[in-house]
């Protein structure tokens, strides 16, 4: 199924698993919105930019900086978008950030930073999107597999993604009408510079031993399946999608 003409807005869209998706959907034809949040990952928008180019010249995309840890930044960017493209059918948000960490050593200010960027950006961008997404679109979150294989120091990881759940099951009832489908894709542990930093040499490899072939999620194991969600896998609503190699297998 041709995604020809379609937009899609990727929040987090420039780098990893957002970079991948990217080209996934400009693959099927789609014009891509991207956003990113700090100045540092300008450079990879250049990049990607330019390998986008290479491989569809007829592609439109647009970049757009912003912290959307607030209603007004997301709604900000869904305008400039509307604004440079005429319409948004796909919205995937890949936003987030990682805290491994005991619970008695989490600050308040921790906290705040966990739930304003795996929570409430994703409480807006699917408010935006359920304002503006085209009759048909495709709404899609990035969570994780946390939610279903609990470990001890990510509470306010996985706790801040869990609201992420419960919002995509309202969503998609309230935009049934208009036959948009809400999905949430939980990946596992991702083999991303995100990753590392927190785990020891043993906890990575206790993360792999739990993977199907003894390895890491990849970006180009969950970017087909986003892509799959906004082509053949329409008939999808209300879910969220443990795509982690058994890692939650118990």
């Amino acid at each position: 199924m041709s995604l020809t003409g379609k937009v899609a807005l990727i929040a987090g869209g420039v780098k990893n698993l957002g970079a991948e998706t990217a080209k996934e959907l400009a693959g099927q034809g789609a014009n891509l919105a991207l956003h990113y949040n700090s100045a540092s990952s300008k450079a990879n928008a250049a990049e990607l930019e330019a390998e986008l180019k290479q491989r569809y010249p007829a592609l439109k995309v647009a970049f757009y900086q912003a912290d959307l840890t607030t209603a007004s930044a997301v709604d900000t960017l869904f305008q400039s978008a509307l604004k440079d493209f005429g319409n948004i059918d796909i919205v995937v948000n890949t936003v987030g950030k990682v805290l491994k960490k005991p619970i008695t050593e989490i600050s308040e200010e921790e906290y705040d930073s966990m739930f304003a960027i795996n929570s409430k950006a994703a409480f807006f961008i699917l408010r935006a999107a359920a304002k503006h997404v085209s009759d048909g679109g495709k709404i899609i979150s990035v969570v994780t597999a946390l939610l279903g294989a609990f470990t001890g120091y990510y509470t306010s990881y996985a706790g801040s993604k869990a609201p992420v759940e419960h919002f995509t099951r309202g969503v998609c009832k309230e935009l049934q009408a208009r036959q948009i489908s809400v999905n949430n894709v939980a990946p596992g542990p991702m083999d991303t510079p995100f990753f590392y930093p927190q785990e020891s040499p043993e906890a990575v490899e206790y993360h792999k031993a739990n993977g199907m072939g003894n390895r890491l999620t990849m970006v180009q194991d969950i970017a087909p399946l986003i892509r799959f969600l906004c082509t053949e896998g329409t008939w999808i609503t209300g879910q969220t999608i443990f795509a982690n190699g058994g890692y939650t297998t118990r």
